[in-house]
């Protein structure tokens, strides 16, 4: 079965870089011994503290794996190659809501870099994939939970 490809920006692939150098390099050695002192302490039945560290040590593993695969899955979107004609991954976009007249500055990103609160919304997100591929001056109605929404993309900056 083929893994699934994630598509990551240059800033997105240096950021899961550093957290996965700072898994394997600091927080595996901080609960290593955070482990050894709760061994220390004697019996580990009963030892909530040991507990707690087998608990951080396996999602620390398990978040090194993860990583691991991404970035062996991972496409690199350089956008200083992008065009501003129409959107795509990596482009940074104004977008109009047509409903409440407010605009939004939106980075198309792939899922693993997505981060709404940061401005950063996935290429597989609703808005994401209603703006894919559209030209400036574009007009999307995008079907979201709570109903639909207009947008008109005003610009596309990279």
């Amino acid at each position: 079965m083929k893994e699934k490809e994630v598509i990551l920006t240059v800033d997105g692939l240096k950021n899961l870089e550093d957290e996965l150098e700072q898994l394997k390099s600091v927080k595996r050695r901080e609960v290593a011994e955070r482990i050894r002192q709760a061994i220390a302490f004697g019996d580990i039945s009963e030892n909530s503290e040991y507990e707690d560290a087998k608990n951080e040590q396996a999602f620390i593993e398990g978040r090194i794996l993860t990583l691991e695969k991404m970035l062996r899955n991972a496409r690199i979107i350089d956008d200083e190659n992008l065009g501003t004609e129409v959107v795509s991954i990596g482009s940074v976009v104004l977008l109009k809501d047509l409903e409440i007249d407010d605009e939004f500055k939106y980075t198309i990103v792939g899922s693993a870099e997505a981060d709404p609160g940061a401005n950063k919304i996935s290429n597989e997100s609703p808005v994401g994939k209603a703006i894919l591929g559209m030209p400036k001056g574009s007009v999307v109605e995008v079907q979201v939970p709570a109903g639909l929404l207009k947008y008109q993309i005003m610009d596309i900056l990279r």
